[in-house]
């Protein structure tokens, strides 16, 4: 794969060398926080509460639907 230089001022590369470890390059470390940004995204959109019914609303809609 190719490589490419991202200019990066010196606090910000200390701060990203905070969230590795020993021997890491900042390429997996950047990898590593991608994979956790985009989970986090995940875990927000399925945890908001917008557009949303209670589990007993639920319930009761679906006997309400699905009656014998």
């Amino acid at each position: 794969m190719a490589e490419t230089t991202i200019a990066l001022t010196n606090d910000l590369k200390e701060k990203i060398k905070e969230f590795g470890n020993k021997g890491e390059t900042y390429s997996e470390i950047i990898s590593k926080l991608i994979v956790i940004a985009k989970e986090r995204q995940l875990q927000y959109l399925l945890m908001d509460e917008k557009n949303t019914i209670s589990i007993d609303e639920a319930l009761l809609n679906a006997k309400k639907r699905w009656q014998k």
